[in-house]
């Protein structure tokens, strides 16, 4: 009897807590975890676990400066790939990152998660966004 009140009184917190998140609250969640899944599988090899990268060799992911300057070109890096020389943090790249077969809205969620980790503090990437970004690539 004491265990079903307790497992009772649990849910009913848990349910008030979800209640209390905005829907912009529950797609950040939403997209970071789903985003930190796609950024084990895809880019954390390459990146390093917490986006620290490889020496000289590729970027780390922690300087939201570049992530904010080039906020609009990251889904066509993402989908396409990237090559040529890259000055990150004062750090001069030359290197190709292979083009990747992301969906939009998974591209979203790695966008999302890398911009709220490793120090960046940038909020959601939504697939709209990502979509309009995508038809501008070059």
């Amino acid at each position: 009897m004491k265990a079903g009140f307790i497992v009772g009184v649990f849910l009913l917190l848990i349910t008030s807590i979800i209640a209390c998140q905005s829907e912009d609250e529950l797609e950040f969640k939403r997209y970071y975890s789903n985003g930190s899944t796609v950024y084990e599988t895809k880019c954390q090899n390459c990146h390093g676990k917490n986006g620290e990268g490889l020496q000289l060799l590729i970027p780390a992911l922690s300087d939201s400066a570049y992530i904010k300057a080039n906020k609009t070109s990251l889904a066509c890096s993402l989908k396409y790939g990237l090559k040529g020389k890259l000055t990150i943090n004062k750090k001069e790249f030359d290197g190709q990152m292979p083009a990747d077969d992301l969906t939009e809205i998974e591209i979203a969620e790695v966008l999302t998660y890398v911009n709220n980790s490793f120090g960046n503090k940038l909020g959601v990437v939504t697939t709209e966004q990502v979509g309009n970004d995508l038809r501008k690539c070059n």
